[in-house]
């Protein structure tokens, strides 16, 4: 009997356990107000970005953006009467490292949405992860196709390679009149290979010719003297490297070395102050396409400028200009938080079908709409580097 009655009351003693079990999950999905109830006082955002590692140039400036941006918003009043608060989880350039920062800020943060990456392999890392949650993603400035692919979740507020490739091509096809090019990329990059072919493509289409095609591997190769040897033997008048500065500057300064003295042709990969302080004089005379110039004379590009400058200084204490990853931090950042205002909510969904509806948003960067395929359609930039420093010398509208 004493059995009994001690089963049936721990059987009665398990029931409320077991109801409150039943009930967590649902109120651990309620993401309404940054995963915290109706009554929350922020509204939270996370954020994935290289702040250490081989690219910490990208994630530092575009951090640095965001901070801006956020500053702006909240000095306003926030977004739905809340602050906003972003949350950043560095992955050390490294893709893997994305995908488990991005899940840290989607199961223990309960984040609302999420910002990142710049590079477009770390973005793909994460992307499934997000889409898997519901939770909006939008990418400042990863440029490969693929991204945007992974999911109906998944946005990118900068223009995409196949736009990108297409315009450093024709470019060099037709205002600077080469006519032979060789191209240097990296294997191990989904950025590096995807610009590769939609380079090659636009270059063969244009009537011009690629004479040598090289590869290298991002993060580890450091001599690029073999390539550069075979590339000097195929006499091209131009090399495009479509990797990123650290590999830009090295190669630069060594085929100068080898007495290659045709011009590099890269893409917004190139933009850090990096590619000078490593490429030194044997920088001067490539040309890049990019997000913005910091010279242009666009409204939204001086008050960004402006505000950037007084908020962030140099080591020596001048004021710090901006480059292509800062303003697509601060355009992304905005966008988000409109995208959060139009939805009239929180519900990752109501912000998800914002951002699929956003047209002519007034951006730093240029005016963003994004398509069906939850791109940006927007203008780019060629810059030239002379004397160390990234000269403006066109624009060219999107298709």
């Amino acid at each position: 009997m004493r059995n009994r009655l001690t089963a049936a009351l721990l059987a009665a003693a398990a029931v409320p356990a077991l109801v409150a079990g039943l009930l967590l999950p649902a109120a651990g999905c309620n993401r309404q107000s940054g995963g915290a109830g109706a009554n929350a006082a922020t509204i939270v955002v996370g954020q994935v970005a290289s702040m250490t590692g081989g690219t910490a140039t990208f994630g530092v400036s575009s951090d640095e953006g965001l901070r801006l941006a956020l500053d702006e918003v909240n000095a306003a009043g926030g977004v739905l009467g809340k602050k906003v608060e972003v949350k950043t989880e560095d992955d050390a350039s490294v893709p893997d490292q994305a995908k488990t920062a991005a899940n840290k800020l989607l199961t223990r943060d309960k984040v609302v949405a999420l910002i990142g990456e710049i590079s477009s392999s770390r973005s793909i890392a994460m992307a499934p992860e997000a889409e898997a949650a519901g939770i909006p993603m939008l990418s400042p400035g990863s440029t490969n196709p693929k991204v945007t692919q992974q999911g109906e979740f998944i946005f990118r507020s900068c223009y995409t390679d196949t736009f990108q490739g297409k315009a450093i091509a024709t470019f060099a096809l037709k205002d600077l009149k080469l006519k032979r090019f060789a191209v240097l990329f990296p294997i191990n990059s989904d950025y590096g290979t995807g610009l590769r072919d939609f380079i090659t493509a636009a270059v063969k289409a244009g009537g011009g010719e690629v004479v040598a095609t090289e590869s290298y591997t991002e993060s580890q190769d450091v001599s690029f003297t073999s390539q550069l040897t075979k590339i000097k033997g195929a006499n091209p008048e131009a090399i495009f490297v479509t990797g990123y500065y650290v590999e830009a500057g090295l190669i630069a300064k060594q085929a100068k070395e080898l007495g290659l003295a045709v011009p590099l042709l890269g893409c917004d990969g190139f933009d850090s102050d990096q590619t000078v302080k490593i490429g030194g004089p044997a920088v001067n005379g490539s040309y890049f396409s990019n997000h913005y110039a910091a010279e242009e004379t666009r409204p939204e590009v001086k008050a960004f400028v402006d505000a950037y400058r007084a908020k962030y200084k140099n080591p020596d204490g001048s004021p710090k200009t901006p480059d292509a990853m800062a303003v697509l931090g601060y355009d992304a950042m905005k966008l988000m938080a409109d995208a959060i205002k139009r939805a009239k909510s929180t519900d990752p969904k109501a912000i998800r079908d914002a951002l699929a509806a956003t047209k002519d948003f007034p951006g730093a960067s240029g005016v963003i709409t994004i398509d069906a395929e939850r791109n940006a359609k927007k203008p780019i930039v060629i810059l030239k580097i002379e004397d160390g420093k990234f000269k403006h010398v066109s624009t060219i509208k999107p298709e």
